[in-house]
């Protein structure tokens, strides 16, 4: 029995040494995570993959940034024409486009509440007239003791409340552009001429003779030119890239080899649901074919930056990320991750990190050939 035990003991240490020599033979077979990343070749294999090695170069980088937008006016620009009366629409000559100059006659409106209205004025301040003498009456014979004071006193509140009659009948007169100073009885009218308040031209027109309109409703849209802008959305990690006084170019959706300039006068300060903001771009020249709501294309050059600028030859892409190859000693090749930034005319800039990227070398041709070989012993 003793001899038994003694046996199950060496035979459990034995296999124990198998596996612990099994598992050290793994481990010292298996390569580090960092010799993964290395190719080695010699020169005959340089030679035939083509491996050129050079440093970034120091340059500048020079960003286009394209947006779209649609031209826009701010709300002291774009004027809805009412009449506050309301009424029949007598006359106009305007089309949607036409221009105007404040204080054209653009409309002419009908309707006899307009007579009334005059009508209305004219008969309180006749009646202005003998409540001024009445009370004038009253109070000499109040302060003769001939007469109530109460008597004098109605008279002066009935004054009083005429002259507030007349005095509102005139603000209503006014406000559909009649002089109740030049009213009199042989120029009373029934028809009332609209006026343009602005320079500028005609963007939209919603009546036709004949027809009536309430206060309420929008008779004309016009615009005044002078304030037309470009609303032009810029997504949010491109927006502090703008300042005021940027310039640019936009161009309509229908005519895109027409461009104009702009500038940038105001760079919106809030971003959307959509993580997108609003550059306000004034047009350097007068736009008068350009309407509100037109679509247009836009193009800005950013300023010009500082970078390490590598050929895009020198990049390769695996697994959806970006690498470049360095090496120190011209037969070890690393392959690094990096972070491309903007891209022009086959170069490329490396966005700073804690690489020295102009002190170190890099592959700029033959790279795939050097991720083909890694590739190919990972799956070994």
């Amino acid at each position: 029995m003793k001899k038994l035990l003694i046996y199950s003991a060496l035979m459990v240490a034995a296999v124990a040494c198998k596996q612990k020599s099994e598992t050290a033979a793994s481990t010292s077979s298996a390569p580090a995570a960092s010799e993964q990343n290395v190719v080695m070749l010699d020169s005959l294999q340089k030679k035939n993959a083509g491996i050129v090695t050079a440093t970034a170069q120091e340059g500048t980088t020079h960003a286009t940034i394209r947006a779209t937008g649609s031209v826009d006016v701010p709300p002291q620009s774009l004027i809805s024409v009412s009449f506050p009366l309301g009424g029949y629409l007598k006359s106009t000559t305007l089309l949607p486009g036409s221009p105007i100059s404040k204080g054209q006659v653009i409309a002419v409106m009908e309707d006899p509440a307009y007579v009334q209205l005059q009508q209305d004025y004219l008969t309180a301040k006749a009646k202005m007239q003998y409540l001024a003498t009445d009370m004038q009456r009253q109070r000499e014979l109040s302060e003769a003791d001939a007469t109530s004071k109460k008597s004098y006193q109605l008279a002066l509140s009935e004054y009083n409340t005429q002259e507030v009659m007349i005095q509102s009948l005139a603000a209503k007169l006014r406000i559909i552009h009649i002089n109740p100073d030049k009213l009199s009885p042989g120029t009373i009218s029934g028809v009332v001429p609209i006026y343009a308040p602005i320079n500028g031209y005609v963007s939209k027109v919603n009546v036709n003779i004949g027809k009536y309109v309430n206060p309420a409703d929008v008779l004309f849209e016009l615009v005044n030119p002078d304030d037309i802008h470009a609303a032009i959305t810029v997504f949010e990690k491109n927006i502090n890239s703008f300042k005021k006084g940027m310039h640019g170019k936009v161009s309509l959706v229908d005519k895109p080899d027409e461009w104009y300039d702009v500038e940038t006068i105001l760079v919106t300060r809030n971003v959307d649901e959509n993580r997108s903001g609003v550059l306000h771009c004034h047009f350097e020249k007068q736009m008068l074919h350009l309407l509100p709501g037109m679509f247009l294309n836009a193009v800005f050059e950013l300023d010009n930056k500082p970078a390490a600028i590598v050929p895009e030859d020198a990049l390769v892409r695996y697994n959806g990320k970006e690498y470049v190859f360095t090496t120190a000693d011209e037969n070890s090749f690393h392959l690094v991750r990096v972070t491309a930034g903007d891209r022009e005319n086959g170069k490329v800039a490396l966005l700073p990190d804690s690489t020295d990227w102009l002190k170190t070398r890099i592959v700029v041709q033959g790279a795939y050939a050097l991720l083909g070989k890694l590739k190919n012993r990972m799956e070994e």
